[in-house]
């Protein structure tokens, strides 16, 4: 799972007795990372104080050079977007980050936020930098009604089932599968493959033990055979960004999508249910 986090930049942040123009930089561009966005800004602005958007179109590994550039440049935005994990760790050491210690103390946020590894991830040092504003699970198979009525199909219960309607998917003209072309989905479709096909253990085994014996063994194989099977059903994508590929989902051009939750807030800015 990832959790994206804001962590605020340090230098050149104004007061508390004065109302504050805050840029905040990120890359959430998509039509449902954008309303989301839009609700954030609505609740900062209602604190008297006025958000100034500064979304970078892009993925993340657009978007963070140039976060960090400006961090490092000394002309820091106000708070900026970082994936969870150790992605501002050197800003930290550098003392470019602000320390929000006493504010997580007083909205208690060890109360709140959970689970707890998150908060841990903002903690360097016994000091808190980040704050936590979302979590995502990758584990989702988003599927087109649409598309399986037209092919004349029953949508299917299980990974088997979606590779046995692919045929009759492809004869109404449908892609199976819509994959993005930027090598993360890819990645990332292939590490759910590992824990759906493969199972809890299968995971475990090859990213936590490191087991290269198991990881060479028949129950590997089975999730390089459905991953060689998403990629014969995704050979007619043609889009490159992820919520693309989710718009062929949306208007029944394609069958499904392996892609996060974050792909869900798509689907209600189109009218979909």
């Amino acid at each position: 799972m990832t959790a994206a986090l804001a962590a605020t930049a340090a230098l050149q942040f104004a007061g508390q007795a004065a109302a504050t123009d805050l840029e905040v930089t990120h890359w959430w561009t998509s039509g449902g990372e954008a309303a989301a966005v839009a609700e954030l800004a609505k609740a900062f602005d209602a604190t008297g104080n006025h958000w100034v958007d500064g979304a970078i179109a892009g993925s993340g590994g657009t978007a963070r050079p140039i976060m960090i550039s400006r961090i490092t440049g000394g002309d820091p935005m106000g708070a900026t977007q970082f994936n969870h994990g150790r992605q501002a760790e050197e800003l930290v050491q550098a003392g470019l980050m602000r320390d929000l210690t006493d504010v997580a103390t007083k909205g208690k946020w060890t109360d709140v936020v959970r689970p707890k590894s998150l908060l841990d991830g903002c903690t360097i040092d016994g000091k808190i930098y980040c704050v936590p504003v979302n979590i995502h699970s990758w584990q989702w198979l988003w599927l087109s009604n649409e598309a399986f009525a037209k092919a004349g199909v029953p949508l299917p219960k299980d990974w088997n089932e979606f590779v046995a309607a692919a045929p009759a998917l492809e004869k109404a003209g449908i892609i199976p599968l819509a994959v993005g072309g930027q090598a993360w989905q890819s990645s990332g479709a292939f590490d759910v493959l590992l824990a759906a096909v493969g199972g809890t253990d299968t995971f475990l085994k090859v990213y936590k033990d490191k087991d290269a014996k198991f990881a060479a063994g028949p129950e590997v194989a089975k999730v390089f055979k459905a991953a060689d099977d998403a990629r014969k059903m995704a050979k007619d994508t043609n889009v490159q960004d992820w919520n693309q590929a989710t718009n062929l989902v949306i208007t029944g051009k394609a069958g499904g999508q392996i892609m996060g939750d974050w792909a869900q807030g798509e689907f209600p800015v189109a009218g979909k249910t």
